[in-house]
């Protein structure tokens, strides 16, 4: 039991670290372009075309740093993610794979975070200046990212968030309990294969509904938009078993517990 006890902390660290890099994420992708410094540019005449911009050094070079960022964090994600690699850290590091994978990508997402660099002076797609849009649509881009930061939270406790953050298959081991994956349906496990991220279409959102859209925000939204495209595969089938899954969390969590019932 005492090298099994062992594990707990692992994983639990493994998990604060992931906890806190979602923190940073959130303000990475939310407060940062919707509190930050719209106007450090120094207005439109300080913007340079699209073309003009491929051919500058203090653009192009920033802008190739932060891909290779990104490349790196979309690399670890996949790679890490393949059977024969789960299966070779499942060999040498047991139950602690999905930890592992866990803070792996925490750490890789921590490197694009902690050294991106923006791009202030490139060119911008959409960017509200004018009154009243400079009021009112980042109110309207603060309410949505709030309400997509939420939603994601929700989606992440009904997938099991312990699990997915490798807590449960720990838990399982210590107890005796086997892998949790093996205690699942096989319309389950169907789905877990086909849906990489069950919170594509809020993070697409946060990605893309900001009142300034610049040089490097939109390699950020195009890159991750591009992978989050082609790490899903859903059909009618996933969700169906979805929409009833969610129904059946939604009826336990608005049950009246029993000493409410009597």
């Amino acid at each position: 039991m005492a090298p099994a006890l062992l594990l707990v902390p692992a994983a639990l660290a493994s998990f604060i670290l992931a906890f806190g890099t979602g923190v940073e994420f959130v303000r990475f992708t939310s407060l940062r372009p919707l509190l930050g410094r719209i106007s450090e540019s120094g207005g439109p005449d300080a913007r340079q075309g699209w073309l003009a911009a491929l051919q500058d050094q203090s653009i192009l070079v920033p802008l190739v740093w932060d891909l290779g960022l990104l490349l790196l964090f979309v690399g670890q994600h996949s790679l890490m993610a393949t059977e024969t690699v789960k299966a070779w850290m499942s060999r040498y590091f047991g139950v602690l794979q999905r930890s592992l994978y866990v803070a792996c990508t925490a750490l890789a997402l921590q490197l694009v975070m902690r050294y991106w660099e923006p791009v202030p002076r490139g060119p911008v797609l959409w960017e509200a200046r004018a009154e009243p849009w400079a009021t009112w649509v980042p109110l309207l881009c603060f309410v949505l990212h709030v309400i997509s930061w939420l939603l994601i939270f929700s989606i992440l406790l009904v997938f099991d968030y312990a699990e997915l953050m490798g807590l449960k298959q720990v838990y399982y081991h210590v107890l005796g309990l086997g892998e949790p994956l093996a205690l699942k349906s096989p319309r389950a496990l169907r789905l877990f294969s086909h849906l990489r991220h069950p919170v594509c279409v809020e993070l697409l959102t946060v990605l893309w509904v900001v009142p300034t859209l610049g040089t490097d925000r939109l390699l950020l939204a195009l890159l991750l938009t591009l992978y989050l495209g082609l790490a899903h595969g859903l059909d009618q089938q996933d969700l169906r078993y979805l929409r009833v899954q969610l129904q059946r969390k939604l009826h336990l969590l608005s049950r009246p517990q029993d000493g409410e019932a009597e």
